[in-house]
């Protein structure tokens, strides 16, 4: 089996993505109850800056143990690991 760079975070990452879960479901309740558009949408800005952390914090991991070791290791593996990367990050910086 594969070791991840987030292995070691697992627990903790799981945690905060249970904590966003409840924030999407807080957000859901807000609509049913119609409660104010601005207060939803803050609900909404919350989420989305919480599960932009744990994208961060992926995207960190990632580019310390994936790429690090695909660096090292040189070759084509090298290559597919940067551009990886690469798309990820401009993926993250588009949303």
């Amino acid at each position: 089996m594969t070791t991840r760079g987030y292995t070691d975070d697992k627990t903790a990452i799981l945690a905060r993505l249970k904590r966003i879960e409840g924030q999407v479901r807080g957000v859901s309740k807000m609509v049913e109850d119609d409660r104010y558009c601005i207060d939803v949408l803050q609900q909404i800005s919350a989420a989305t800056r919480a599960l932009q952390g744990v994208a961060l914090h992926l995207l960190d991991e990632h580019l310390r143990h994936c790429v690090v070791e695909a660096v090292n290791a040189g070759g084509v593996e090298k290559d597919l690991k940067l551009h990886e990367a690469s798309q990820a990050i401009a993926r993250l910086v588009k949303s």
